[in-house]
């Protein structure tokens, strides 16, 4: 069996006698959502508080991954706790894992909770109330956030707004990812690059216009060429999305 877990965490499931990877497999716990089932098993999300800290348990069974690294398949947590890893070494912002621990097509995923933070949906749900400072910040963190893992090298794969976790501090905002199932190395340079900005930009309206995006990508890259080239470059592929 693989298992890791950070200090903090192992400490607070040995206070509650959940240290065994058996006793919080039967943990029950109502879940978050609906089960997801698409892969042919089945992966699940549920509120767990270890003395006192909030986490998210995920839990999963024969819900599996194929890739060069595990041709005959793995459990998905397991390429999601390898991201965040890599996220936390490359310095981008993101959620953090407490406890890891596969057991054949078996799999749990133990991250902390954000608890002060919301979804980028929740900050765009009320945008016409928000006054303008704050529409600015969180637009300013946005584009910070994805130029932070571009030049990284990295892309998040499912960039949704409900992907993007915001919070205020100091006098602005702060942005950091979730849901890191799906990064990888940007392999084809722009184009994966792409296939971030443009789902953001097309999710996000109709919150969001052409000003809203022109905004985010001033925090992306400071060239205005680059600005303008980008914007020409995502409003042609929502063209070719909408067609299909």
């Amino acid at each position: 069996m693989k298992q890791s877990m950070d200090q903090a965490t192992a400490s607070r499931l040995r206070q509650c006698g959940w240290l065994d990877f058996d006793t919080l497999w039967a943990l029950d716990l109502p879940v978050v959502d609906e089960p997801n089932t698409d892969r042919g098993g089945w992966s699940s999300v549920s509120r767990l508080t270890v003395d006192g800290q909030p986490y998210f348990l995920k839990r999963q069974r024969d819900h599996l991954t194929r890739s060069l690294r595990a041709p005959f398949g793995e459990p998905t947590f397991a390429r999601e706790w390898r991201n965040i890893n890599r996220f936390q070494r490359c310095g981008i912002p993101a959620l953090r894992a407490g406890y890891f621990a596969q057991r054949g097509r078996q799999a749990m995923l133990l991250t902390y909770a954000l608890s002060d933070w919301q979804d980028l949906a929740h900050w765009q749900q009320r945008w016409p109330q928000l006054p303008e400072p704050v529409r600015s910040g969180v637009l300013a963190a946005c584009g910070r956030l994805l130029q932070q893992l571009h030049q990284q090298g990295l892309v998040h794969g499912c960039c949704y707004p409900k992907h993007i976790f915001l919070r205020a501090q100091g006098d602005g905002l702060e942005a950091c990812f979730i849901d890191l199932e799906n990064a990888r190395r940007a392999l084809w340079g722009d184009h994966d690059r792409l296939r971030d900005l443009e789902p953001l930009l097309r999710r996000s309206a109709p919150a969001w216009g052409e000003g809203e995006a022109a905004q985010l990508l001033e925090s992306y890259t400071p060239d205005p060429v680059t600005q303008l080239t980008w914007l020409q470059r995502i409003a042609g592929r929502s063209r070719r999305k909408a067609q299909r």
